[in-house]
């Protein structure tokens, strides 16, 4: 799958034989280093932190507990992950983002070196910097969910497939790139479930369909590849099946069918929900898109018989169109697609000359420019339900983070009048990073009103081994983590419902018996909102607020007075 005849050498692009290594060291420093500074947020960060400490804590490696509760929304890999980043960091926001972290760093390697094997030492480099820069591939390493893991996985897999069937690639290089795509499967199966096999199957099928082209069909080593993946993806769903005979309904039936057909995870949305994430998420390298779509599609790039640049288009099409269609969807969803997007651009931007590459640096800039222009009136865009000082201290990294780029841009529009393309797209590969990175770090602001941490603190002296400690009517995905122990629940299902039917004993389905536990209790803390602790003051219920914010309140029950002795 080599493309020599189509690209030529440009002027800019070699490099100090030690510049290269100080670069990827330097991205892997701001890249990790920035894991740790914000607290964890409700809801998935809390949520995952605590399953992966749950499966620590308990030494059970099969069967996934949410706050102490049966939860089989997904497979356990991500908790494995997890449970073997708190072992090795202990516990603690980096070691909770450490595998989404790995995993996009690990993708943008992937994808450099893919790049590289096939088209050049060019198309590597620029795979490695626009996959560096690339907004939603940053937030996403940056954020604790299962979304970077399974997007990881799913770019090995397309990866190790277009280097099994590159052209120039001897039968055992073609046989082990196969088995590393079976195996990425199993692990993508094993984060997410069965989107694991269905986004690359049915990308193949759509792509022989349309271009009827079915040749490398007999290049999947399918006896063996099966057989590896069943061995690394079967075992978990076999026990966690054989210990939990719901499990098998619950997981294929409820999870993945209902999920797909229905609105029942109240997570519905517009069939183009999903647009203006693929295009604030692309950036800076948005603009490139229509260029990106019509050059990889004329182009035949052919390689045992592949069109790679259609089979990169089907994938991110397939993807995008399959969760637009979904009836549950969130913004993450769709990042499977940016790695197919990134191979692309590794191509389109090397038939683009640095004339023609500065009319693309004019989007980023005036949206970034716009957040500057609205500083002044930063008042006046408050929402009510947000405290002030909360959001200046927001805009403020966004201030910074606008001027950072923007100056990275013109350093790069400089460049390219020099025609030094790859200095350019380094300026703006780091632009987008430190702006994306400064961002997320103003936005620890605004999701500290998200997060428990400082509640936790601010409790601890109420807080001893024996004490219960319930969530009544409402519940932050926090919470348990940061206690490092899971809460009662009072009165909540939501996504425990599985779990609270098949273990009853485990939570208080009624208000009122909790205020008899309540009550006959020495000590005890509970977590509620306005509302609920209202009506517990209306009913006499004894209790004392130790604090309280714009969403919850916490409560202990006062410890009773001595009374003085005779």
């Amino acid at each position: 799958m080599s493309y020599p005849s189509f690209y030529t050498t440009r002027s800019g692009t070699s490099l100090p034989p030690l510049l290269e290594p100080i670069l990827w060291l330097l991205f892997a420093v701001i890249w990790f280093a920035s894991l740790a500074y914000r607290d964890l947020i409700h809801a998935d960060e809390g949520r995952y932190a605590m399953l992966s400490l749950g499966m620590l804590q308990s030494g059970d490696w099969i069967t996934p507990r949410l706050n102490g509760l049966l939860y089989f929304e997904k497979p356990v890999l991500q908790y494995w992950l997890g449970a073997i980043s708190f072992a090795l960091f202990g516990i603690n926001d980096f070691a909770a983002r450490f595998w989404p972290g790995l995993s996009g760093f690990l993708s943008v390697v992937i994808l450099s070196y893919t790049a590289r094997r096939l088209w050049g030492v060019e198309a590597g480099r620029y795979a490695a910097l626009t996959a560096a820069g690339c907004t939603w591939l940053i937030a996403n390493s940056h954020f604790l969910s299962l979304d970077m893991g399974v997007s990881f996985f799913l770019t090995l897999t397309l990866c190790s497939f277009l280097l099994a069937q590159y052209e120039q690639a001897s039968p055992r290089q073609t046989r082990f790139w196969m088995l590393i795509c079976w195996a990425a499967m199993a692990g993508a199966t094993l984060s997410k479930g069965l989107i694991g096999l269905l986004i690359p199957g049915a990308s193949l099928v759509l792509y022989s369909v349309l271009n009827w082209q079915w040749t490398f069909w007999r290049r999947m080593h399918w006896l063996s590849g099966i057989c590896l993946f069943l061995l690394l993806a079967a075992p978990w769903f076999v026990l966690v099946s054989q210990r939990n005979p719901g499990f098998a309904h619950f997981f294929f039936i409820h999870e993945h069918v209902e999920r797909f057909l229905t609105t029942e995870h109240r997570r519905g949305g517009p069939l183009w929900y999903f647009v203006p994430y693929l295009l604030v998420g692309l950036l800076p390298w948005t603009t490139l898109l229509p260029n990106l779509i019509k050059e990889n599609y004329a182009r035949h790039y052919l390689a045992a018989g592949l069109h790679c640049g259609r089979l990169l288009l089907i994938w991110a099409g397939f993807v995008f169109l399959f969760f637009s269609k979904s009836g549950s969807k969130l913004p993450s969803y769709i990042l499977p697609m940016f790695p197919a997007l990134i191979l692309l651009l590794a191509n389109s931007l090397q038939q683009l000359s640095a004339a023609r590459l500065k009319k693309h640096i004019v989007l980023p800039v005036l949206l970034w420019l716009a957040v500057l222009l609205a500083y002044p009136f930063l008042d006046k865009l408050v929402p009510s339900d947000v405290p002030l000082e909360v959001v200046r201290a927001f805009a403020q990294f966004l201030l910074a983070a606008a001027i950072i780029f923007i100056l990275c841009a013109l350093l790069a529009w400089r460049s390219l009048s020099q025609d030094r393309v790859l200095l350019a797209l380094a300026l703006l590969s780091f632009g987008s990073l430190s702006a994306v990175t400064l961002a997320s770090f103003g936005h620890d602001h605004y999701g500290r009103m998200k997060s428990s941490r400082h509640i936790v603190q601010s409790i601890r002296p109420y807080l001893h081994t024996d004490t219960p400690v319930y969530s009544v009517r409402y519940y932050d995905q926090t919470f348990p983590f940061y206690l490092q122990r899971p809460v009662t629940l009072v009165d909540f299902v939501d996504e425990f419902a599985f779990g609270e039917q098949q273990e009853p004993a485990r939570w208080i389905p009624e208000l009122d018996t909790f205020i008899q536990q309540w009550q006959a209790a020495p000590s005890a803390v509970a977590m509620l909102n306005h509302e609920t602790y209202q009506q517990l003051k209306q009913q006499g219920v004894t209790m004392q607020v130790v604090y309280e914010d714009l969403r919850r309140i916490v409560i202990i029950k006062p410890e009773p007075k001595t009374k003085p002795s005779a």
